[in-house]
């Protein structure tokens, strides 16, 4: 059965993977335009919802959007003064922005665009913005590490328990972009094709049927994905700036 579905899918020639919309070239490199406006819409999302929770913000009774905030923000402040403690608090932006603009960007591939491929493709499920968000989360990490531990502190990390571990943690320093930008890309990208493999396996009438059961389940797996990547920005940073007085 197993290939008979993967024969269906390869004889199928409208799934089509890493085919863009819209695409141009800057001094020689390739640039995905629909993964940038996505990404720039994305972005503008989180930046709309927070000028308008700064504009509706008050001290009485809080509106639905600023509940909304306040419960967000209040859950990822515990995250962060369990894992990193009070001194973690200065983070709490940061994490709070990285869900938002991940759920936003993971929620887009609901928006029907009727072109292939898609006009509003999920940014998230290009592997060079989960890169890029993985490179600059773990750019910051060894940046406040450093800042924590000292330059002595800083080096000394790699020989612990013992020297002879050296290899090892360099090679796990320099695995953690890498595992962080394929978890999330993955499970994107695997959604994005899952949508593919239902519209050339079933019937046309059957197709929305069969997007109705899949984009649920999608849009959980995008808010998993997206928490996990906010949780592991804080775990990350609360890794590097122990000390041992910690």
């Amino acid at each position: 059965m197993i290939t008979g579905i993967l024969s269906a899918v390869h004889a199928d020639s409208t799934i089509e993977v890493g085919s863009h919309a819209a695409t141009a070239k800057l001094f020689g490199l390739n640039i995905n335009l629909d993964v940038v406006w996505v990404t720039v819409f994305a972005a503008a999302v989180v930046l709309g919802l927070g000028f308008a929770m700064r504009a509706r913000a008050t001290a009485g009774v809080p509106g639905k959007l600023q509940l909304f905030w306040e419960v967000l923000v209040e859950q990822v402040q515990d995250l962060t003064d369990s894992a990193i403690g009070p001194n973690g608090r200065r983070f709490v932006p940061l994490a709070v922005t990285i869900f938002l603009f991940l759920l936003v960007c993971n929620w887009i591939e609901i928006i029907p665009s009727g072109h292939n491929p898609e006009w509003f493709p999920a940014p998230t499920s290009d592997v060079n913005l989960p890169a890029a968000m993985a490179v600059s989360v773990i750019a910051l990490v060894h940046y406040q590490s450093f800042k924590a531990r000292g330059f002595k502190g800083y080096f000394r990390h790699y020989l612990t328990p013992y020297p002879v571990m050296l290899p090892i943690n360099i090679i796990e320093e320099i695995t953690k972009p890498i595992t962080l930008t394929f978890r999330l890309f993955g499970n994107l990208f695997a959604s994005v094709l899952m949508v593919s493999v239902i519209t050339a396996l079933l019937p046309l009438y059957l197709v929305p049927v069969g997007e109705l059961v899949w984009k649920p389940f999608a849009l959980f797996v995008g808010a998993i994905q997206a928490f996990i990547f906010a949780l592991l920005t804080i775990i990350y940073l609360s890794i590097g700036m122990s000390t041992e007085e910690h």
